[in-house]
Protein backbone atom coordinates (compact mmCIF):
# COMPACT_ATOMS: atom_id res chain seq x y z
CA UNK A 1 0.00 0.00 0.00
CA UNK A 2 1.06 3.25 -1.18
CA UNK A 3 1.55 6.50 1.46
CA UNK A 4 -0.12 9.17 -0.11
CA UNK A 5 1.27 12.54 0.47
CA UNK A 6 -1.05 16.25 0.15
CA UNK A 7 0.96 19.12 -1.18
CA UNK A 8 0.47 22.64 -0.13
CA UNK A 9 -0.75 24.31 -3.58
CA UNK A 10 1.77 27.66 -4.10
CA UNK A 11 1.13 30.51 -6.86
CA UNK A 12 5.21 30.17 -7.68
CA UNK A 13 8.68 29.73 -6.55
CA UNK A 14 9.04 32.93 -4.73
CA UNK A 15 5.64 31.78 -2.26
CA UNK A 16 7.23 28.18 -1.69
CA UNK A 17 10.14 30.20 -0.17
CA UNK A 18 7.90 32.58 1.61
CA UNK A 19 6.40 29.65 3.21
CA UNK A 20 9.39 27.85 4.00
CA UNK A 21 10.88 30.93 5.96
CA UNK A 22 8.23 31.94 7.50
CA UNK A 23 7.52 27.77 8.61
CA UNK A 24 11.19 28.06 10.35
CA UNK A 25 10.43 31.16 11.64
CA UNK A 26 13.70 32.48 9.57
CA UNK A 27 15.01 36.50 9.44
CA UNK A 28 14.57 37.00 5.68
CA UNK A 29 17.46 39.22 5.61
CA UNK A 30 19.91 36.35 7.36
CA UNK A 31 17.99 33.16 5.95
CA UNK A 32 20.26 29.99 6.10
CA UNK A 33 20.55 29.14 2.61
CA UNK A 34 21.55 25.46 2.85
CA UNK A 35 18.38 25.04 4.99
CA UNK A 36 16.18 26.34 2.86
CA UNK A 37 17.62 25.02 -0.26
CA UNK A 38 17.59 21.34 0.91
CA UNK A 39 13.63 21.77 2.07
CA UNK A 40 13.05 23.36 -1.11
CA UNK A 41 14.48 20.50 -3.08
CA UNK A 42 12.31 18.04 -1.02
CA UNK A 43 9.39 19.69 -2.54
CA UNK A 44 10.58 19.82 -5.68
CA UNK A 45 10.82 15.87 -5.94
CA UNK A 46 7.83 15.41 -4.24
CA UNK A 47 6.33 17.74 -6.98
CA UNK A 48 3.26 16.02 -9.18
CA UNK A 49 2.37 18.32 -12.39
CA UNK A 50 2.37 18.12 -16.25
CA UNK A 51 2.78 21.84 -16.44
CA UNK A 52 6.42 21.71 -18.24
CA UNK A 53 6.11 26.28 -17.95
CA UNK A 54 5.12 25.91 -14.14
CA UNK A 55 7.92 23.39 -13.46
CA UNK A 56 10.19 24.92 -14.97
CA UNK A 57 10.06 28.13 -12.75
CA UNK A 58 10.77 26.15 -9.35
CA UNK A 59 13.83 24.67 -11.47
CA UNK A 60 15.23 27.95 -12.28
CA UNK A 61 14.53 28.84 -8.40
CA UNK A 62 16.05 25.81 -7.17
CA UNK A 63 19.14 26.93 -9.62
CA UNK A 64 19.00 30.25 -7.87
CA UNK A 65 19.51 28.93 -4.69
CA UNK A 66 22.48 26.03 -5.70
CA UNK A 67 24.23 29.33 -7.06
CA UNK A 68 23.98 31.11 -4.07
CA UNK A 69 25.07 28.13 -2.16
CA UNK A 70 28.01 28.17 -4.11
CA UNK A 71 28.91 31.74 -3.92
CA UNK A 72 28.63 32.03 0.06
CA UNK A 73 31.62 28.98 -0.15
CA UNK A 74 33.73 31.46 -1.81
CA UNK A 75 35.28 34.41 0.20
CA UNK A 76 33.32 37.20 -0.01
CA UNK A 77 33.72 39.92 -2.85
CA UNK A 78 34.39 43.76 -2.04
CA UNK A 79 32.39 46.07 -4.23
CA UNK A 80 33.48 49.87 -4.95
CA UNK A 81 32.29 51.11 -1.56
CA UNK A 82 34.30 48.82 0.12
CA UNK A 83 31.54 46.80 1.62
CA UNK A 84 31.17 43.32 1.19
CA UNK A 85 29.08 42.07 -1.06
CA UNK A 86 25.99 39.45 0.71
CA UNK A 87 24.72 37.03 -2.62
CA UNK A 88 21.65 36.46 -0.92
CA UNK A 89 20.78 40.10 -1.38
CA UNK A 90 18.89 39.78 -5.02
CA UNK A 91 16.59 37.21 -3.42
CA UNK A 92 16.02 39.09 -0.19
CA UNK A 93 14.78 41.66 -1.85
CA UNK A 94 12.78 39.60 -4.54
CA UNK A 95 11.11 38.33 -1.62
CA UNK A 96 10.20 41.21 0.30
CA UNK A 97 8.62 42.56 -2.58
CA UNK A 98 6.84 39.84 -3.27
CA UNK A 99 5.48 39.95 0.36
CA UNK A 100 4.28 43.22 0.36
CA UNK A 101 2.42 42.46 -2.92
CA UNK A 102 1.04 39.72 -1.56
CA UNK A 103 -0.25 41.17 1.87
CA UNK A 104 -1.87 43.81 -0.42
CA UNK A 105 -3.79 41.29 -2.33
CA UNK A 106 -5.61 39.85 0.74
CA UNK A 107 -5.99 43.85 1.77
CA UNK A 108 -7.88 44.36 -1.53
CA UNK A 109 -9.84 41.04 -1.00
CA UNK A 110 -11.03 41.69 2.08
CA UNK A 111 -12.46 45.20 0.93
CA UNK A 112 -14.02 43.09 -1.62
CA UNK A 113 -16.03 41.09 0.91
CA UNK A 114 -16.94 44.05 3.08
CA UNK A 115 -18.02 45.80 0.22
CA UNK A 116 -20.19 42.80 -0.93
CA UNK A 117 -21.95 43.49 2.19
CA UNK A 118 -22.92 47.12 1.44
CA UNK A 119 -26.36 48.21 0.56
CA UNK A 120 -27.28 51.39 -0.70
CA UNK A 121 -30.35 53.07 -0.16
CA UNK A 122 -31.61 54.01 -4.24
CA UNK A 123 -32.19 57.90 -4.63
CA UNK A 124 -35.92 59.34 -3.06
CA UNK A 125 -35.82 62.73 -4.49
CA UNK A 126 -39.06 64.29 -4.35
CA UNK A 127 -40.54 64.67 -8.32
CA UNK A 128 -40.60 68.87 -8.03
CA UNK A 129 -37.02 68.53 -6.64
CA UNK A 130 -35.93 65.97 -9.87
CA UNK A 131 -37.83 68.11 -12.27
CA UNK A 132 -36.67 71.36 -10.64
CA UNK A 133 -34.89 73.51 -13.94
CA UNK A 134 -32.96 77.09 -12.87
CA UNK A 135 -34.81 80.15 -14.33
CA UNK A 136 -32.21 81.33 -16.26
CA UNK A 137 -30.22 79.83 -18.88
CA UNK A 138 -27.11 81.77 -19.07
CA UNK A 139 -26.45 79.79 -22.73
CA UNK A 140 -29.60 81.19 -24.37
CA UNK A 141 -28.94 84.75 -22.97
CA UNK A 142 -25.76 85.78 -23.92
CA UNK A 143 -26.78 83.52 -27.69
CA UNK A 144 -23.53 82.55 -29.40
CA UNK A 145 -21.11 84.32 -26.77
CA UNK A 146 -21.06 82.08 -23.82
CA UNK A 147 -19.58 82.74 -20.23
CA UNK A 148 -16.59 81.16 -20.96
CA UNK A 149 -15.36 84.11 -23.27
CA UNK A 150 -15.71 86.63 -21.32
CA UNK A 151 -14.23 84.58 -18.16
CA UNK A 152 -11.01 85.04 -20.77
CA UNK A 153 -10.99 88.62 -21.03
CA UNK A 154 -12.05 88.52 -17.10
CA UNK A 155 -8.53 86.61 -16.55
CA UNK A 156 -6.54 88.72 -18.97
CA UNK A 157 -7.58 91.70 -17.54
CA UNK A 158 -6.85 90.32 -13.93
CA UNK A 159 -3.32 89.50 -15.57
CA UNK A 160 -2.42 93.03 -15.97
CA UNK A 161 -3.69 94.42 -12.59
CA UNK A 162 -1.43 91.76 -11.36
CA UNK A 163 1.41 92.74 -13.60
CA UNK A 164 1.90 96.72 -12.76
CA UNK A 165 2.56 95.49 -9.37
CA UNK A 166 6.29 95.60 -8.81
CA UNK A 167 7.66 92.71 -7.24
CA UNK A 168 10.27 94.16 -5.42
CA UNK A 169 9.13 97.20 -3.85
CA UNK A 170 5.48 95.79 -3.28
CA UNK A 171 7.20 93.83 -0.30
CA UNK A 172 8.02 96.91 1.47
CA UNK A 173 5.55 99.39 3.01
CA UNK A 174 2.70 99.06 4.77
CA UNK A 175 -0.19 97.05 2.64
CA UNK A 176 -3.67 98.78 3.04
CA UNK A 177 -6.67 97.03 2.13
CA UNK A 178 -8.59 98.01 -1.02
CA UNK A 179 -11.47 99.64 0.19
CA UNK A 180 -14.28 99.69 -2.51
CA UNK A 181 -18.02 101.31 -2.02
CA UNK A 182 -20.58 98.65 -3.71
CA UNK A 183 -22.94 100.95 -3.70
CA UNK A 184 -20.91 103.87 -5.99
CA UNK A 185 -19.07 101.35 -8.01
CA UNK A 186 -22.91 99.98 -9.43
CA UNK A 187 -23.94 103.38 -9.67
CA UNK A 188 -20.85 104.14 -11.75
CA UNK A 189 -21.55 101.05 -13.89
CA UNK A 190 -25.05 101.86 -14.06
CA UNK A 191 -24.44 105.61 -15.18
CA UNK A 192 -21.98 104.27 -17.74
CA UNK A 193 -24.66 101.69 -19.42
CA UNK A 194 -27.07 104.68 -19.58
CA UNK A 195 -24.79 107.28 -21.51
CA UNK A 196 -23.29 104.32 -23.74
CA UNK A 197 -25.00 102.77 -26.33
CA UNK A 198 -22.07 100.80 -27.40
CA UNK A 199 -19.24 99.65 -25.46
CA UNK A 200 -16.42 97.30 -25.17
CA UNK A 201 -16.32 95.20 -22.40
CA UNK A 202 -12.77 94.97 -22.44
CA UNK A 203 -12.30 98.55 -22.67
CA UNK A 204 -14.22 98.89 -19.65
CA UNK A 205 -12.29 96.49 -17.69
CA UNK A 206 -9.52 97.94 -18.37
CA UNK A 207 -10.51 101.39 -17.06
CA UNK A 208 -10.66 99.87 -13.41
CA UNK A 209 -8.07 100.74 -10.85
CA UNK A 210 -7.34 97.59 -9.10
CA UNK A 211 -8.17 93.99 -9.11
CA UNK A 212 -11.19 94.13 -6.77
CA UNK A 213 -12.62 96.90 -9.13
CA UNK A 214 -12.32 94.78 -12.08
CA UNK A 215 -14.02 92.00 -10.04
CA UNK A 216 -17.01 94.33 -8.78
CA UNK A 217 -17.46 95.67 -12.47
CA UNK A 218 -17.11 91.84 -13.80
CA UNK A 219 -20.55 90.82 -11.76
CA UNK A 220 -22.21 93.87 -12.20
CA UNK A 221 -22.14 93.60 -15.98
CA UNK A 222 -23.59 89.45 -15.29
CA UNK A 223 -26.22 91.11 -13.13
CA UNK A 224 -27.23 93.63 -15.53
CA UNK A 225 -27.47 90.70 -18.64
CA UNK A 226 -29.61 88.37 -16.48
CA UNK A 227 -32.16 91.78 -16.05
CA UNK A 228 -32.32 92.22 -19.50
CA UNK A 229 -31.08 95.57 -19.19
CA UNK A 230 -27.65 94.76 -21.79
CA UNK A 231 -27.41 92.47 -24.69
CA UNK A 232 -23.77 91.40 -26.14
CA UNK A 233 -22.60 91.03 -29.35
CA UNK A 234 -19.70 89.63 -31.23
CA UNK A 235 -18.84 89.70 -35.08
CA UNK A 236 -16.15 86.63 -35.25
CA UNK A 237 -15.03 84.28 -33.46
CA UNK A 238 -12.23 86.60 -31.74
CA UNK A 239 -13.88 90.07 -32.51
CA UNK A 240 -14.27 92.18 -29.68
CA UNK A 241 -17.35 91.60 -27.34
CA UNK A 242 -19.63 94.80 -27.88
CA UNK A 243 -21.92 95.25 -24.87
CA UNK A 244 -25.48 96.87 -25.82
CA UNK A 245 -27.50 99.02 -23.44
CA UNK A 246 -30.92 99.37 -23.80
CA UNK A 247 -31.38 102.35 -21.13
CA UNK A 248 -28.94 104.33 -23.19
CA UNK A 249 -30.83 107.46 -24.44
Amino acid sequence: MSLSVRLDVFEGPLDLLLYLIEKNKIDIYDIPIVVITQQYLDYIKNMQTEDMNIMSEFLVMAATLLDIKCKMLLPKTVNEEGEEEDPRAELVQKLLEYKMYKYMAFELRDKQVDAAKSWYKKPMLPKEVADYKYPIDYTELVGDINLAKLHEIFKSIIKRQEDKIDPIRSRFGKIEKDEINLEEKQSYIEAYVKNHKKFSFRNLLEKQGSKMEVIVTFMAILEMMKQGVISIEQEGTFAEIIIISSLAA
